[in-house]
């Protein structure tokens, strides 16, 4: 339903989500999210443009979170660098289809209704669900990875 690129994003946000008082490092993003580095430039390179991230240069730089957790919904990174595509017109360019057709339509319908279930529900939610996975951590090694509190991803 999502492109790989909008994946790739949500997984960069979970990421600095977790971590919000330290910069992180391309490099760091790329191991912990498992997004190969180049793609994974891009895609930072989109949610900067969208105003989500902001990348700070130089030594001991990397990248920030520049809204909340709670601000930031799943909609809002899909839209920054993959927007879900809805269905407007035939895509069979069929010129006596001036509305859309019973198919068209009914999946223009599913496509709305992710749009609005993705639009609920923010990062913070994600983070804060009473599911006892954490996103992007393994169970058995998330505590001996996991940095100590207050300690920088770099």
């Amino acid at each position: 339903m999502i492109s790989k690129t909008a994946e790739y994003a949500l997984r960069a946000i979970a990421c600095l989500a977790t971590q919000q008082s330290h910069l992180a490092s391309a490099d760091c993003l790329a191991v912990k999210t498992k997004v190969p580095r180049r793609y994974l430039n891009r895609v930072l390179q989109d949610l900067a443009g969208a105003g989500l991230v902001r990348s700070r240069p130089g030594p001991g730089g990397g990248y920030e979170l520049l809204a909340s957790t709670a601000e930031i919904t799943i909609l809002k990174v899909i839209d920054a660098v993959s927007p879900l595509e809805r269905i407007r017109s035939c895509p069979l360019g069929l010129p006596s289809h001036q509305q859309l057709c019973p198919l068209h339509a009914e999946l223009d319908k599913a496509y709305a209704a992710t749009e609005e279930a993705f639009r609920d529900v923010t990062i913070e939610q994600l983070l804060n669900s009473a599911n006892p996975s954490i996103p992007l951590c393994d169970l058995g090694t998330a505590e001996a990875e996991a940095p100590a509190e207050g300690a920088p991803l770099s």
